[in-house]
């Protein structure tokens, strides 16, 4: 059986798959496309909400895990579930935390799935006993320091009369221990692995929240972890790592030196277009939330455009404002029966670089492009190119800024302005966000266009947010002027504007401006 088509699943599989301990980057290629194709998804409490992200439109997403102790069903009510879709006859997956089988419990739902006659199969996932250690630059083992290592449950009481942990064998009988879910009993940890031999000087690691943005790590040693970890309130969940493999972690920790390690950005611009802003961000250690709030669409008819295309060798220019209106245009043309050997004879104007690059990977040079790349840019490189009774066509988005059409007809030229796309607010919960800036959880708010604003500060008008006060502790970075003084007037203060208007430019001064600036998420 493949997988990885959706045809040849049977119905009525079971598929405990690890979702990895946080990064998204670290789920298996075999776990996404499982997510992609099943009906029903039974999650614990995951690290990293995006994981559900990959579950296709119209699954049966369920949530069992618990955080904090608060259970939202026993394990016996998981497993009678799981067993039920199943019997239903459902693809499902059974998306848990870092690995099934490492503290898991995936062993007892695939005992129970085997019972029922149901079909499963286990998809490893990579568990945070390695992963996060090595996010904190610590490597288990080393040739130099120990070629063992043992991994334990750190949630069982060891101070119990009846442990099931051999303390007096673990505490030296490997280099590297690995601790899971053990923050709460870490003096008592540290307690019984000194009094079985252990030195009071060995480095100890604890880490909170590994490969996230909010990976923090706190090093001493068995005698005096317990007392940072007090100290420091380190609160679950965490990784302690006792061994003199720790001391590495000065010299290799590349994680959290990251220029934007821990950052929380807010990213509104649209989904399909925000996929490579978030891949940068999230490559220079941020955490990037995605709300859009604005949504791409065809517009309501085709036919100015479609009228313009017929009447293409009437025009002397093209002029496209944004990487939209080039895609849209396109599509278009080719729907029309015409390809780009119909544009011969006309000039093309662009605004930006990214929007230059749509046609030059079709092996078409723009013949105009500002260097400053907004509207009223365009005009004055129009003026010195001279333009009096010239035709220009404009394919845009439904609703736009009229400075360009009519300063453009000031200039002598004869416009016409065709619609090739509409932009409209998604319909988006609000509530993650909300609770993000409601706690003062978010370091920045980007916004890429005027209507990006306007849109964010409608979306939570609606449900009565005082968005004001919250964007108040909030650093707002916008793309260029004009979106700029759309958030001025929307009452946001801002904190940064690139000097070139391209998403490289505002990521180079979002990290400039990070740089000198303390973080001010409060929940970290």
């Amino acid at each position: 059986m493949n997988p990885m088509n959706p045809s040849a699943i049977p119905k009525g599989t079971v598929y405990l798959v690890g979702a990895g301990p946080g990064d998204p980057g670290l789920l298996t290629i075999k776990g996404k496309e499982l997510l992609s194709q099943a009906d029903v998804v039974i999650y614990d409490y995951l690290a990293n909400p995006r994981f559900l992200e990959f579950a296709r439109d119209g699954a049966e997403l369920i949530y069992v895990g618990k955080k904090g102790g608060d259970h939202t069903m026993g394990q016996a009510e998981i497993s009678a579930l799981i067993v039920d879709w199943a019997w239903r006859g459902k693809t499902v997956v059974r998306l848990k935390g870092g690995d099934p089988f490492i503290f898991g419990r995936g062993g007892e739902e695939a005992q129970e799935l085997a019972a029922a006659g149901v079909d499963f199969e286990i998809v490893p996932g990579v568990t945070s006993a390695i992963s996060v250690p090595a996010y904190a630059g610590i490597p288990l083992t080393h040739r130099d320091y120990t070629a063992t290592v043992a991994f334990v449950t750190g949630h069982e009481d060891p101070l119990k009369e009846q442990s099931t942990i051999a303390w007096d064998k673990l505490a030296t009988g490997a280099g590297t221990l690995v601790f899971l879910m053990g923050v709460g009993n870490l003096p008592q940890i540290a307690e019984r692995l000194m009094k079985h031999g252990r030195s009071p000087d060995t480095p100890v690691a604890v880490i909170r929240r590994g490969t996230t943005a909010e990976q923090a790590t706190w090093v001493g040693n068995l005698e005096n972890i317990g007392r940072i970890a007090s100290e420091s309130r380190i609160r679950p969940p965490a990784i302690i790592v006792v061994g003199d493999v720790v001391r590495l972690r000065e010299e290799l920790n590349w994680f959290e030196r990251r220029p934007l390690f821990g950052r929380r950005i807010v990213v509104t611009r649209a989904r399909e277009q925000a996929s490579e802003f978030r891949r940068i961000l999230e490559a220079l250690g941020a955490e990037t939330i995605e709300f859009p709030t604005i949504e791409v669409r065809p517009p309501e008819s085709w036919e100015s455009l479609d009228r313009a295309i017929r009447s293409l060798d009437e025009y002397d220019w093209l002029v496209f404002t944004s990487v939209n209106g080039v895609r849209f245009f396109l599509d278009r043309l080719k729907f029309s029966g015409k390809d780009v050997r119909d544009l011969k004879g006309v000039k093309i104007a662009v605004i930006g670089p990214k929007t230059a690059e749509v046609w030059e990977r079709m092996g078409i040079e723009p013949d105009l492009m500002p260097d400053e790349y907004r509207a009223e840019a365009v005009v004055d490189a129009f003026k010195e190119a001279g333009i009096r009774d010239a035709r220009i066509l404009i394919p845009r988005a439904a609703q736009a800024r009229e400075v360009l059409p009519d300063d453009l007809r000031k200039a002598g030229a004869r416009v016409d302005v065709v619609h090739a796309y509409r932009t409209v607010s998604p319909d988006q919960d609000t509530g993650r966000v909300r609770e993000l800036l409601m706690k003062g959880a978010v370091d920045m708010v980007t916004f890429t266009s005027s209507s990006t604003v306007s849109n964010f500060v409608k979306m939570f008008e609606a449900d009565g947010s005082p968005l004001q006060e919250w964007m108040d502790r909030v650093a707002v970075a916008c793309i260029g002027p004009i979106t700029a003084k759309t958030a001025e007037k929307n009452g946001f203060k801002i904190s940064l504007v690139p000097p070139e208007y391209t998403i490289e430019s505002l990521i180079g001064e979002m990290m400039r401006f990070f740089s000198s600036h303390p973080l001010v998420g409060q929940d970290r």
